[in-house]
């Protein structure tokens, strides 16, 4: 393995490669942060309105759902950045106003931010109906409305729950954003494949790449880890202390 690749100047002399793949990591977490806040956020509503009495909501939120999951992420990509500019005008006069980059990287962010709410929702969904029904009940029994009841009672003990399932959706979020490289969005894995084809020092490239996302992808996980101990209820969840 020749490491000294990584200090050579690339062929338009802006930096080294190594300066390259960390541009190209930075574009990578910033993607996969904004696109969780949108994951999250909207994964959190439509798996609240799929356990609600309001049978529309139940609808709309099985049918949000089974169309984010069942369509490739990649396809979901392409018609984020080709098609829905095209079919909407006020969207298409707006991508105008952008530059390429961040037309790429509001692209990626919204695609992922959906795709991942829809995985969200099913974990949010699961860990409410995980719950006894006597909780729910006893929030309606104290005289909590049913927002109240979701926000105070229901949906504390609902994430606690489900933090193992979040970690996984939070680590696969990361390693989505490799995607994005099939729009053009200069993240690590577009930087990992410039590399490689710019130098044919392949090995080097991609083994620094999977280094890299292994960090990243880990340290979410103890973050994570860390948050499920932080706010484990003592003897509800099994392994709480």
């Amino acid at each position: 393995m020749n490491l000294s690749i990584f200090l050579e100047q690339i062929p338009d002399g802006d930096g080294t490669w190594l300066q390259s793949l960390m541009s190209g990591l930075g574009w990578t977490l910033a993607t996969a942060f904004f696109a969780w806040i949108i994951a999250f956020s909207v994964g959190s509503a439509v798996g609240v309105a799929r356990t609600t009495d309001r049978r529309w909501l139940v609808f709309l939120g099985n049918g949000y759902v089974e169309l984010f999951r069942n369509v490739p992420l990649l396809v979901q990509f392409f018609i984020w950045y080709f098609v829905v500019p095209g079919l909407f005008l006020p969207v298409k006069a707006w991508v105008t106003t952008l530059d390429p980059t961040q037309h790429q990287f509001v692209t990626a962010v919204v695609c992922l931010g959906l795709f991942t709410s829809a995985r969200i929702a099913e974990q949010v969904r699961s860990g409410i109906q995980s719950l006894p029904r006597g909780q729910r009940s006893a929030g309606y029994a104290l005289g909590l409305s049913q927002r109240q009841t979701y926000r105070y009672v229901l949906l504390p003990m609902a994430y606690r729950i489900i933090i193992p399932p979040l970690t996984s959706e939070l680590m696969n979020l990361i390693k989505n954003t490799a995607v994005a490289y099939s729009i053009g969005l200069v993240e690590l894995f577009f930087r990992t494949r410039e590399m490689g084809e710019m130098t044919f020092r392949y090995f080097e490239a991609f083994a620094a790449a999977t280094l890299v996302y292994v960090v990243i992808a880990m340290s979410a996980n103890r973050i994570m880890a860390l948050i499920e101990r932080r706010t484990a209820v003592p003897g509800y969840i099994m392994g709480a202390k």
